[in-house]
Parts: structure tokens; C-alpha cells; sequence
């Protein structure tokens, strides 16, 4: 990446990070269209980070909106899934199950920690969580948003399932 598209990018993050802090202080009113909008920034910037292969700063931007929305399902499952692509097993699995325990259909998430799961060895679980990703709200909501997912989470389950 050239030195002035990385300039850019941290600075853009910067800004970000100090939103958020701005936020978490209460000069912004959580809930908010404005808090919002800064949410839905952190995440693109977070996507934007790992994709330029800084996944450690994207998942730090995360870190920062969580504290501002800890019960963010979207936030958590984020984290979880950039913990995923890192190889922290452990820790997207731990993401991914509280972003479940909040909203137990929600598709990105079940995803991330029925494959955590996996290549932490545990089959039963893994087939457990991937079993409710392919049915019901869960599976209607990775054909709307991810179907090219949908063949990917088959086979892991048909390999799990023979293992």
C-alpha cells in the first residue's frame, strides 16, 4: 500500500477512535443516529484494517465500540470473526458464543463459532452450532446476506458429521 493511502487510513482511524471516545464520555448520546453512524464506521473501518492484513488494529477499533455498546450483537460477532481469520480460536469462539447468547439465530455468528469450534477439535459442538446455522431464521439469514457461505457451512458439516 502506498505511504499516503496508509497516512490516510490511520488518520481515518484515528478520527474514528477519538468519535468513539467522544461517544464513550458522553458527549454523544448512545443510542443515537449519530452513535449509529459511528458504529457502523468502526466496523468498516475495522473490515477495511484486516483487509490491508491489520487485523490486530481492526479488532482493536472493535475493542474501542464495545466498550461504548457491549451488547452489540454486530460488534461481537464482528470481533469474533476477525479473531477467526487471526487464528485466535479461543477468543472469536468466546466472541461468537456471547453474541449468540444474545441473539441465538443471528447467521454470522453461529458461523464463526460453529467453525471456531471445529478447529478447536470439538466436533459435537461444532455440529450442534452448525446444525442451527442450516435451519430456520438463521439459515434464511445466510442465504439473504452470505449465500455463497451456504455450501461452505454443508460440507463442514458433512465433514464433521463423518469424522
Amino acid at each position: 500500500m502506498p505511504l499516503q493511502a496508509q497516512t490516510e487510513a490511520r488518520s481515518a482511524v484515528s478520527m474514528i477512535d477519538a468519535s468513539i471516545d467522544e461517544q464513550f464520555h458522553g458527549t454523544i448520546r448512545p443510542g443515537s443516529g449519530e452513535a449509529r453512524l459511528l458504529l457502523a464506521q468502526a466496523r468498516n473501518a475495522a473490515y477495511a484494517q484486516a483487509a490491508q492484513g491489520r487485523i490486530g488494529d481492526g479488532v482493536a477499533l472493535l475493542y474501542n465500540a464495545l466498550e461504548m455498546a457491549p451488547m452489540s450483537v454486530d460488534l461481537l460477532s464482528d470481533v469474533g470473526a476477525l479473531l477467526l481469520a487471526a487464528g485466535q480460536l479461543k477468543d472469536a469462539a468466546l466472541y461468537a458464543h456471547r453474541a449468540v447468547e444474545l441473539s441465538p439465530q443471528h447467521a454470522p455468528s453461529l458461523y464463526t463459532l460453529g467453525f471456531a469450534l471445529s478447529g478447536l477439535g470439538e466436533v459435537k459442538a461444532a455440529i450442534e452450532v452448525l446444525s442451527i446455522l442450516n435451519e430456520g431464521q438463521a439459515l434464511e439469514m445466510l442465504r439473504r446476506d452470505s449465500p455463497e457461505l451456504m455450501a461452505i457451512v454443508d460440507s463442514e458439516l458433512l465433514r464433521l458429521q463423518a469424522a
